[in-house]
């Protein structure tokens, strides 16, 4: 991986990023594939059209389907070459690498050193993962960037409880980097260029926070996510663990803000130093037919739109707006088609993407200050 800064202002910065499925440029939101799809019926194809650069995909979710009781899912896409043939995908792609959904989706989980035992929330059977069984799976996927394993306690959790949670954290993202330095000297391994990125935990506590980014920065990963936000807690108790532990870690790696979020929340986190960015926002919020645009959220479903001609955003140049009008696209959405959706998380995803592509061009030319606060002044909220 090469990763090279190309501009910045104050903390915001513009970056490249070259990997062994092709370049990223940074800031960059990650359109959200769980398991190996967006969901609205977008295809890959859709994706590149509307400028999509990664897709981030889960591995608790891919290992328990596709897949039987004789072969895990994860196993199945190793047979069939990876998960970018897997889901005809030629750009890279992060997996995550499924503690957040053990500890929040799965039932009646054992915490251990070893790892996590819990019941599949699918068909209940129990399932043990901990970080060498995490990073094997995301091996099988064969994805650009493997997340270690971690624990994500709840934000407003007891202090001690999060203390000894970061501390396994620590010690598990030791054992996630062995066993992918193992797996990548494999001779069968089908991507030996895998990278890692660790996480940072501890909750809104700062101390906890500021402590664990200087311990995981020594282990000299190729990337640094900050994990467990965006969970429940106001977003000015977010943005100020950002400001007090983005600056505690290295400056010449990416920084991921995991499950960020509104394009409010993305704008805050670029000026604090934020490279990576994925939430499920656009996908979901486009499937219930609310779309965003350059003046707020609109919710097509109101009865002003029933006979509105124009396209969800004059100028937009996704393949909705490009077409089809407010009118119609409401039409199909209270018709129940799924075509409604689909152009709706068209629009949505296109909508990030070319945010973030604006954000790039502010940073290199030194105005994202201004483009900033353009930006939020413009996108009240329109229903």
């Amino acid at each position: 991986m090469k990763y090279k800064i190309i501009a910045a202002e104050g903390r915001a910065k513009r970056a490249h990023m070259e990997t062994v499925h092709g370049v990223i440029e940074t800031p960059v939101f990650m359109n959200v594939g769980t398991v190996a799809a967006i969901k609205g019926a977008v295809s890959t194809d859709d994706l590149k059209e509307i400028g999509t650069q990664v897709q981030l995909s889960n591995t608790y979710h891919l290992h328990v389907r596709p897949g039987d009781q004789k072969r895990s899912g994860d196993q199945l896409i190793r047979e069939m070459g990876g998960l970018h043939r897997f889901m005809h995908w030629d750009r890279p792609i992060l997996t995550d690498s499924g503690g957040f959904q053990v500890f929040s989706l799965a039932g009646l989980r054992k915490i251990k050193e070893e790892g996590v035992t819990f019941h599949c929330h699918i068909d209940g059977r129990k399932i043990f993962m901990g970080p060498e069984e995490s990073m094997r799976i995301q091996s099988n996927l064969a994805s650009t960037i493997a997340m270690a394993f971690d624990e994500c306690p709840p934000s407003l959790a007891e202090r001690d409880y999060i203390r000894r949670s970061v501390d396994r954290t620590t010690r598990w993202l030791r054992r996630c980097k062995e066993e992918m330095d193992r797996l990548n000297s494999l001779p069968d391994t089908l991507n030996r260029e895998q990278l890692l990125f660790g996480i940072n935990q501890g909750g809104i506590l700062e101390d906890i926070r500021i402590e664990h980014a200087e311990t995981i920065r020594e282990m000299d990963l190729d990337g640094y996510a900050i994990g467990g936000l965006a969970v429940g807690e106001p977003a000015e108790e977010m943005y100020r663990i950002l400001d007090a532990t983005v600056p505690h870690l290295p400056k010449d790696k990416p920084v991921y803000l995991m499950g960020v979020g509104t394009p409010a929340n993305i704008l805050e986190g670029v000026e604090r130093g934020v490279d990576f960015f994925d939430c499920v926002y656009p996908s979901r919020n486009g499937r219930h037919g609310h779309v965003y645009t350059n003046h707020g959220k609109m919710n097509l479903f109101n009865r002003k739109y029933e006979t509105d001609p124009a396209p969800i955003e004059e100028g937009c140049g996704c393949p909705a707006c490009r077409s089809y009008s407010r009118a119609y696209i409401r039409h199909l959405l209270k018709a129940g088609e799924m075509l409604g959706m689909r152009l709706c998380v068209l629009h949505n995803l296109y909508f990030y993407n070319k945010m973030m592509s604006e954000i790039r061009d502010a940073i290199e030319a030194g105005n994202f200050a201004a483009y900033k606060k353009k930006k939020l002044d413009s996108m009240e909220e329109k229903e």
